[in-house]
């Protein structure tokens, strides 16, 4: 009986300290641009892809989903920028939304964030944070593109913003 409280005991301090461990909802899903559902295991972060009754791991890369947001799969574990947290704690971040419509002064934000992880000469282009940056950078792009006001940032731009901090990803280059 001493151990069953005990057990009870030290149950609620982890739910009290970790009160998103405690129950998860069902496993994060998002529908693909392309077309496909992405299911993201809510433990592992692996990233599965159903499209014409066949489920495969999601490809390492950046997909769109139809709800305009950034799925990052890297390594086959997935985030969305302000979706699925972080596995540290981290300052609050300003949505991607708030960022749409404001003027671009110089290079755009996923411009810089290719400056960074690839280097000023492409010095760093076969590491895969440069890989996924450019790929932000075509999306940005893209959307640029389509808008009236070219030098206006989109909601990519503003992901861009977002995931900038995160080094763990997106690294600064390194040359010596």
């Amino acid at each position: 009986m001493r151990m069953i409280r005990s057990l009870f005991a030290a149950l609620y301090l982890l739910l009290w300290l970790f009160p998103a461990a405690g129950v998860q909802a069902a496993d994060p899903t998002y529908q693909l641009e392309g077309g496909g559902r992405v299911v993201v295991d809510p433990e592992t972060k692996r990233a599965t892809v159903t499209k014409g009754g066949v489920t495969t791991p999601l490809y390492d890369g950046t997909h769109r989903t139809t709800d305009n947001k950034v799925l990052i799969i890297r390594q086959g574990v997935a985030t969305v920028p302000g979706e699925i947290p972080p596995p540290t704690p981290r300052k609050p971040e300003a949505p991607a939304e708030q960022w749409e419509g404001a003027p671009i002064v110089g290079y755009s934000p996923c411009e810089k964030l290719v400056r960074k992880t690839c280097g000023n000469e492409n010095e760093c282009k076969q590491h895969e944070g440069c890989k996924l940056a450019r790929q932000l950078l075509d999306m940005e792009t893209t959307e640029r593109d389509e808008s009236e006001s070219r030098n206006r940032m989109t909601y990519t731009s503003g992901q861009c913003i977002d995931v900038t901090p995160d080094t763990d990803t997106f690294p600064a280059c390194q040359t010596h």
